[in-house]
């Protein structure tokens, strides 16, 4: 059940960014079951990739207070998209690393308020 309703606000993150940041879109007829597949590949390399990146930059995580994290997130979030345009031919595209930025920023809020709200008590 935990891991529905991490996924449900996985998606709910990616149609926020990607109705909010001008640099974020997607071309597929079918919407809800693209956003459903990109918050999947989101998943599975946030948890395969992010590790190793933070590991690999903890030094600039430390130096800028846990800033550096930010520019992790917008990797993982190109990441996913270059994933999603080159291996399934799925139209996720982002237009650059402001773009990328901000929409990281806007899923990890929403993950954290609407993670904070589902959490475990």
């Amino acid at each position: 059940m935990k891991l529905l309703l991490r996924w449900l606000v996985t998606i709910i993150g990616l149609v926020i960014a990607a109705n909010v940041v001008p640099g974020i879109h997607v071309e597929s007829p079918n919407g809800w079951v693209t956003f459903a597949i990109l918050a999947v590949v989101l998943s599975i390399v946030t948890a395969l990739v992010k590790p190793l990146l933070v590991l690999m930059s903890c030094g600039f995580i430390f130096l800028t207070m846990g800033l550096f994290m930010l520019v992790i997130n917008a990797f993982v979030l190109w990441l996913t998209s270059w994933i999603s345009i080159n291996w399934l031919n799925i139209g996720f595209y982002i237009d650059g690393a402001i773009p990328a930025l901000l929409g990281a920023i806007i899923i990890t809020l929403v993950n954290m308020v609407l993670g904070g709200l589902f959490k475990d008590k």
